[in-house]
């Protein structure tokens, strides 16, 4: 299900993303901006804003591979593609949460206004 871009980037499908994660063997990091992610989020994945991203700054885990979310793929891949600058592996999943979202996978969504689940 995977696929490489000439750039030697990993594009992972939302299924994947999911299967990986639940085994326990990718650290998926959401790239948009906060706001977007207080308001719905991909259980499990952590907030590293691509406005302030430092692919220096990401948890190490080498047990675990790091693959990058956004909302459609766009700065995932961007974020892929600065991790891969650094000298490390660079994964993004395509489609993003729209895509994810659009596949019938789980969200956790936040009343903005009283910061509780719906």
């Amino acid at each position: 299900m995977s696929r490489t871009t000439p750039d030697q980037v990993t594009e992972l499908e939302p299924e994947e993303v999911k299967e990986l994660l639940e085994a326990g063997r990718i650290l998926l990091i959401d790239v948009r901006e906060a706001a977007e992610y207080h308001s719905e989020r991909i259980p499990g994945a952590l907030l590293y804003p691509l406005s302030t991203f430092d692919a220096a700054q990401l948890p190490h885990d080498e047990s675990r591979r790091v693959v990058f979310h956004c909302a459609a793929g766009g700065r995932s891949l961007t974020a892929a593609r600065q991790r891969m600058a650094g000298g490390q592996p660079g994964a993004h999943m395509t489609g993003g949460i729209a895509q994810w979202k659009a596949l019938g996978l789980p969200v956790i969504r936040i009343d903005v206004r009283t910061g509780r689940p719906l």
